[in-house]
Parts: C-alpha cells; structure tokens; sequence
C-alpha cells in the first residue's frame, strides 16, 4: 500500500468500546483463541497497566524475568521475586501464564563461560529445568523449553544453531530439554520457539524446513513436543508477504498433532521513512491484518501473544539495528500507544479474531 493509501485511513471510525465484550481477550475468546502479551515485573508497577492487563488479556508471558540470565545471578543461587510476582498477578487475576524460556543460546549469566563445561553442561541444563519448573508446575500453560536452536547458517545438515548448548552437550541436549520438561511441569504445554519462519522467502523457507525436520526428529525419538511458538516479529512497510510457505508449515505441525502459538508478535516500522504517524500507524495494522488473516486460517493456531502492551516499553526501541535506521524515533508496533491508548493495531488484532474461524 503506497503513502496515498496510507493516507486515506487517517480518518477510519472504530468501535471505542475496548473494554468487556470489546476486549482482545472477548473477541479471542469467541473464536476458541487466547490474546496476550509480554510482561516485565516492572510493568506490573504500573497501575495503568495492570488494570489494562487484566481487562484486555487472557494470557501472559514473562519477558525477561525467567531467561537464565536474569533468574540465575550465580551459579548455585536463583533470583524467583520477578518470576514470583508475575505468576502470583496471573493466578490472581485468573491470566494464563506461559514461561519464557528455559534453555537458550542468548541471556546466558556473566558466570556461564567460566563454569559450565562439557562435564556439566547436562546436568546444570536439567538441574535448572527441575529447580524452575518445579516451582511453577501446575501454573504454567506452556513453557518456551528451547528456544531458537535453528540456524542454517551454521552449516550443519539438520540446520542446528552452534549454540553453546549444543556445543557442551550435542544436538541431543533438545531431546533431554523437552523430557526434563515433562517430569518438571507434567500438565503444562511444551514448546519449541522459533523466530523468521513467517514469511514468503527462500531465508524463511529454509527455516521451517529445518524447523520441521527438526520437530519431527523429537517427536520420531518420543520427546513429549506439543507445540511450535511462531514468534511473528514482522515488518510494515515492506515487500513481506506470508501465505504458502506458512499455511503449509502449520498444517505440517498440526498433521503431527501439535499446536501452534503466535508468541512474540509485534510490527516494526522504521521501514518508513514518512515520520507522520498517520502514515506509520496504518502501516503497521495492515502488517498485522495481512499476517494475522493467514496465521489464523489454521484451527491449530490456538494463541496470540504481543511482545509487550504498550509502544512505551517496547523492546525494539532498544535494538541497535533498528535505531541505526530511526535513531531519533521510538517505533509504535503495539496494540496501544504509550498512554495506553489503543493503537489502530489493537482494531486490526480484533478484527482479525472476528474474522478467524472458530477453533
């Protein structure tokens, strides 16, 4: 859609009613979905934002605060007060809680390089998955068990990340991640989570297929896998499209009877370079209604989680490769802006709920 077109939804007329029956959560809900976002403790500090959290969403996901890095100050101590206090808010407010993540090649702590080695590696691996897992079990909806572990540049034939943990432990140590997984937490959800496998791209394609051979070399050695989170980081104002390539990798999980979750959605718009918001905001939900009105055409496809609530806290403001595009710009690519106002995202996420078929 060119400036033109952008333009002439400046003056689009919502439904203001986004509370109750106008809710993200309500519209999900009537189409068998759950809508959510990321949550920092921090955030939960804010009044705005918990009455905001528990009126619009039916999940959440904890961004930071169960990453190994911010959970594991040392070696043999853990820090559960961030981790403690989300799941508390969710339980309290009757929020599903999904769990992020407990094995991954980035939020590693400063002590890791130093301590772990090819000896321990497996054992400080399942050692955390019990310990955290543990605490949580019977809380959580799903857990993120791995995270990230493809990466076809590496070189390797199966398209595995040369990860540290796959460099300590070898390709085995997701098997051992996802069973350590079930004994930690038997009823909750366990996914693998992966980002670039959304659009129409020989990258992407290439992608999902290790994506997928991967999937189905766990599920062949019986590792309890029941679900691929589909992190959905996209772009506005681009040549991205998404249909085939993403239609058949969902009916590819789902035939292996998996669920599908869409669990770190968010827009970036430093793609454009019109700095006017009514340019940049339509862009954006039109990214969200294009992507959504195919991710969701799949009944397996069962959740869709923000990476955050509101453009004030967004973590793409804090990336380096999007501000060396807009350095003097905070992105908007949340369903409500930094007053938390809804955002002509939130109305394209609804409307895309509307527009999916009931699961």
């Amino acid at each position: 859609m060119g400036v033109r077109g952008l333009r002439a939804q400046e003056n689009v007329q919502f439904d203001t009613n986004i509370g109750g029956r106008g809710s993200l959560k309500a519209h999900a809900h009537k189409r068998g979905l759950l809508a959510g976002c990321a949550v920092t403790a921090a955030d939960l500090r804010e009044d705005a934002f918990r009455k905001m959290l528990v009126e619009q969403y039916s999940v959440m996901v904890a961004a930071n605060a169960l990453k190994l890095g911010p959970l594991r100050p040392k070696p043999d101590s853990y820090f559960f007060d961030d981790a403690d206090a989300l799941v508390a808010f969710a339980q309290e407010h009757k929020i599903k809680f999904r769990g992020h993540n407990f094995v991954w090649h980035e939020s590693l702590p400063s002590w890791f390089a130093g301590t772990v080695t090819k000896e321990n590696a497996k054992l400080i691996m399942t050692e955390h998955i019990m310990n955290v897992g543990g605490r949580y079990s019977g809380k959580v909806q799903s857990w993120d068990v791995v995270n990230e572990a493809i990466d076809v540049n590496d070189g390797r034939p199966d398209g595995l990340r040369k990860s540290p943990w796959f460099e300590l432990i070898g390709p085995d140590y997701l098997d051992i991640a996802f069973r350590t997984a079930r004994k930690a937490d038997p009823k909750a959800k366990l996914t693998y989570n992966e980002y670039g496998i959304e659009n129409e791209s020989e990258k992407a394609d290439k992608k999902r297929a290790a994506t997928l051979a991967l999937l189905k070399r766990l599920k062949a050695a019986g590792a309890p896998v029941d679900a691929l989170g589909i992190q959905s980081h996209i772009p506005a104002g681009t040549n991205a499209t998404y249909g085939k390539g993403l239609r058949e990798l969902i009916d590819a999980v789902q035939s292996m009877g998996l669920e599908v979750y869409l669990t770190e959605l968010d827009v970036t718009d430093d793609d454009i370079q019109d700095d006017d918001v009514a340019v940049r905001d339509p862009a954006v939900a039109e990214a969200y209604r294009v992507y959504l009105n195919c991710a969701l055409e799949s009944r397996a496809v069962k959740a869709v989680l923000t990476w955050g609530m509101t453009d004030a806290h967004t973590w793409l403001n804090g990336i380096k490769r999007h501000k060396e595009k807009q350095p003097n710009r905070p992105e908007r690519p949340l369903p409500f802006d930094a007053r938390y106002k809804p955002t002509q995202a939130f109305f394209a996420l609804r409307t895309a709920f509307d527009e999916a078929p009931h699961r």
